[in-house]
């Protein structure tokens, strides 16, 4: 009689655990996993600053108000430049998945993720197609701009302009995913980042006094509000 009586209860209370476990997000499933894919996106974006910056201030020649931190990926330290690239677009791109994780069900789960994944593989590819030396730089180049671009040049080019479109607009997108989970603080921030990155570039295509300069820091800006979504959602993930 008492072993019939219990079966059912449980029964009943594996069942609602079950039912429970299925329930809950996937990234709270899989936390650790999870924590260390936003972990990658949280890293890449600063990496690649913190790299960048190091050589722009140390490698004779460099101008940060003339020479955009890609022509830093010429010469014969070049290689820097070119690895820096490569590894943050990886980090990016594995970070991304992270995001679809934490994001999944909100406004914009579904295109911010895949926008910080297509930035990831814009940032390999810019790093593998480089600039020409240009402006002075590297050391010993003639002052100005070639007169004619290498092919890939030209594919620096496409795959920056792709790369920096998509940070805008995960920017704004982010401003909208913020806005409707009522945190109006990181709402107002995203949208800022973005319009500084917006600004920033379209001065610089403008030909801007100091146009490199003024997309590095929209770049950067750029860069360290998805570093910090990233480090935000690994807190709760």
């Amino acid at each position: 009689m008492t072993t019939s009586t219990r079966r059912p209860h449980v029964t009943a209370t594996t069942t609602a655990a079950a039912a429970a476990d299925q329930a809950r997000p996937a990234a709270r499933r899989g936390s650790t996993g999870t924590r260390r894919l936003l972990a990658c996106a949280a890293v890449a974006g600063p990496l690649w600053v913190a790299v960048s910056v190091a050589q722009a201030l140390t490698r004779e020649g460099f101008d940060p108000t003339r020479h955009a931190l890609s022509q830093l990926a010429t010469g014969t330290l070049g290689w820097l430049q070119i690895t820096n690239f490569v590894i943050a677009g990886i980090l990016a791109t594995v970070g991304a998945a992270g995001l679809r994780r934490v994001m999944r069900g909100t406004a914009g789960g579904v295109a911010v993720p895949r926008l910080v994944r297509v930035v990831g593989v814009g940032m390999v590819a810019a790093g593998l197609l480089t600039m020409d030396p240009a402006d002075a730089f590297p050391l010993g180049t003639p002052a100005g701009i070639p007169q004619s671009m290498s092919w890939h040049a030209y594919g620096h080019m496409a795959a920056g302009s792709i790369t920096f479109a998509s940070l805008i607009a995960a920017g704004y997108l982010l401003g909208r995913h913020f806005s409707r989970l009522g945190n109006q603080r990181l709402a107002v921030v995203s949208r800022v980042a973005a319009t500084v990155m917006l600004a920033g570039d379209a001065w610089s295509m403008s030909g801007g006094k100091a146009g490199a300069l003024t997309m590095a820091i929209g770049t950067t800006t750029m860069f360290m509000l998805l570093a910090y979504v990233a480090a935000h959602y690994r807190r709760t993930a």
